[in-house]
């Protein structure tokens, strides 16, 4: 595996490369980033994988110094893989150019998660934007558990025109049904009995609880969560997959989006 630390040396080796594959990754890889790599061997030899904690989309520093990182690990991790290529930059080599390529924010990053992490999304389209013009892969594997992100990169992408491919790949969830996340690393085993009695609630009540979400019957769902032990809920609401945006009446595919905290903490999911 061949491990680049700056722009220039990665641009000009991987130049020639016409069918790369790239999964951009935060680190502290897990099953979850595992799949998204499988899905990219089923499309590309020459894998590209790059690892870098992006400050721009955290909301306080706290935050994004505890998010957890063992890059040791994950190199282990990528070899047993197999992978061709990892690209390692630091802050200066991702922001010290100026894109060519103009941040388009579609209007659905004001939602969900855009509501209560202000400046969060722009700063993911932004990183993801440079990463865009400096690899210039075929296709970018996305996993769905950041669902919203996954729609707000397309939607960048067709507004300017880019010519590299978006690869949804499914969430991949432990045995007891909370979704993969290096943040579950944080949680105690208190914690992650709170998360899977909540992501089962979810699970086996999806019906139901779009139903009531519709009918403006949200409290009730909320003070269940709490009562099974989430310490504070950001939202939860019914989402149009088609439409993006949040519904009051069943017409489409819907699915729930939920963001709530444990301890300090905070979890995502989609279903």
């Amino acid at each position: 595996m061949k491990i680049f630390k700056n722009k220039k040396n990665l641009i000009k080796h991987i130049s020639q490369i016409k069918n790369l594959a790239f999964v951009p990754t935060m680190g502290t890889l897990h099953r979850g980033h595992i799949s998204l790599i499988k899905e990219a061997k089923k499309k590309s030899k020459n894998i590209l994988v790059s690892i870098f904690v992006n400050p721009k989309q955290f909301n306080s520093k706290k935050d994004y110094k505890k998010y957890p990182r063992n890059i040791n690990k994950d190199i282990k991790i990528l070899e047993k893989e197999n992978i061709k290529f990892l690209y390692l930059p630091d802050n200066k080599d991702i922001y010290s150019f100026k894109p060519v390529t103009p941040i388009y924010l579609h209007k659905f990053s004001k939602e969900l998660c855009g509501k209560f992490r202000p400046g969060h999304f722009k700063g993911v389209i932004n990183v993801v934007n440079r990463f865009l013009e400096i690899i210039k892969p075929k296709y970018l594997f996305l996993g769905e558990k950041d669902l919203q992100q996954l729609i707000l990169i397309q939607m960048h992408i067709i507004k300017n025109k880019i010519k590299t491919i978006v690869v949804p790949c499914k969430t991949l969830r432990s045995n007891t049904g909370i979704a993969l996340s290096s943040r579950n690393l944080r949680l105690n085993r208190k914690d992650l009995k709170i998360a899977t009695k909540i992501s089962y609630f979810l699970h086996n009540n999806k019906k139901k609880l779009i139903k009531k979400l519709i009918k403006n019957q949200k409290k009730e769902i909320i003070k269940k969560i709490y009562l099974l032990g989430a310490k504070k809920i950001d939202y939860i609401e019914a989402v149009s997959f088609k439409k993006f945006k949040i519904v009051k009446r069943i017409k489409n595919k819907l699915n729930i989006f939920i963001a709530y905290y444990l301890n300090d903490v905070r979890l995502i999911d989609n279903l």
